[in-house]
């Protein structure tokens, strides 16, 4: 069970690690048109926004356990259709969990450790993330720019981590994992949480003790709640299934305006 808002608040998790259900989705029909470079020794996804409704923002994207995979490509495009100097670090160095397991049901690789491999790459995401974003504020930014960040489950707490800084105005996450209630009460950020109500990675119980957390402390947040979909809603749900379009397309639509809102003030 989730602790209670008065249980101490350090590492206890409210959005568990990634699991079984973060080895499910489709992938998306769509050519991607940005491009690949090196950042703080990162690869990096970047991808710009036309000249006519570039808005001078820069935005910070952390990827699920997929990496870089052809969803996200398109998702980062979508952001930066939004008008975002969009970014998008591959901390998984060329080894995304689809490489081992392409569903929840693959054992093609016997050997493959899935918690080995979470370790290994969270512990060099813990460690790449902050010098990547200092290097690209000193590479992409001017003194004018605004910054905002998304992160999509084993992206989410380094969503958390920015907005306990002063870097980012504004950030959000959907379908979370790796988050403990720690993440929730040091924001000082607004925070965007898209979520679908049958999440085993962010259950019920766990997500109102984050909510209640960041009422508590007074954080600014919004709670964006979906039914009839499952963890992975925003980056691997069936785009031939008309609703599974409709929520991914609602999700995306309400982080670039609460982007749009926050960077505008």
């Amino acid at each position: 069970m989730p602790p209670s808002i008065d249980a101490p608040r350090s590492n206890t998790w409210l959005a568990q690690p990634s699991g079984p259900c973060c080895l499910k989705g489709t992938l998306h029909d769509g050519t991607s048109h940005g491009r690949f470079v090196t950042v703080a020794g990162v690869e990096t996804y970047i991808v710009e926004p036309k000249k006519s409704n570039a808005n001078g923002h820069i935005l910070l994207y952390f990827p699920d356990v997929w990496g870089m995979f052809p969803n996200g490509l398109l998702v980062m495009d979508a952001f930066a259709d939004s008008g975002y100097l969009v970014l998008g670090l591959d901390y998984f160095r060329g080894d995304p969990v689809w490489k081992h397991r392409r569903d929840r049901h693959d054992r093609s690789d016997p050997d493959f450790d899935y918690e080995a491999w979470k370790r290994k790459h969270m512990a060099f995401a813990d460690e790449a993330v902050p010098r990547w974003v200092d290097e690209v504020k000193r590479s992409y930014g001017q003194a004018s720019t605004k910054y905002a960040c998304v992160g999509y489950c084993f992206g989410a707490p380094y969503v958390c981590d920015e907005l306990a800084k002063s870097t980012v105005s504004a950030g959000a996450f959907a379908h979370p994992a790796f988050l403990k209630d720690c993440h929730f009460s040091k924001i000082t950020k607004p925070l965007l949480l898209s979520c679908s109500v049958e999440d085993h990675t962010f259950p019920k119980e766990a997500r109102q003790v984050a909510i209640d957390i960041l009422q508590s402390g007074q954080k600014s947040y919004q709670l964006q709640l979906f039914s009839g979909v499952e963890h992975g809603f925003a980056l691997r749900g069936n785009m031939k299934n008309p609703y599974e379009r409709y929520v991914k397309e609602q999700s995306l639509k309400a982080i670039v305006a609460w982007f749009d809102f926050w960077l505008s003030q």
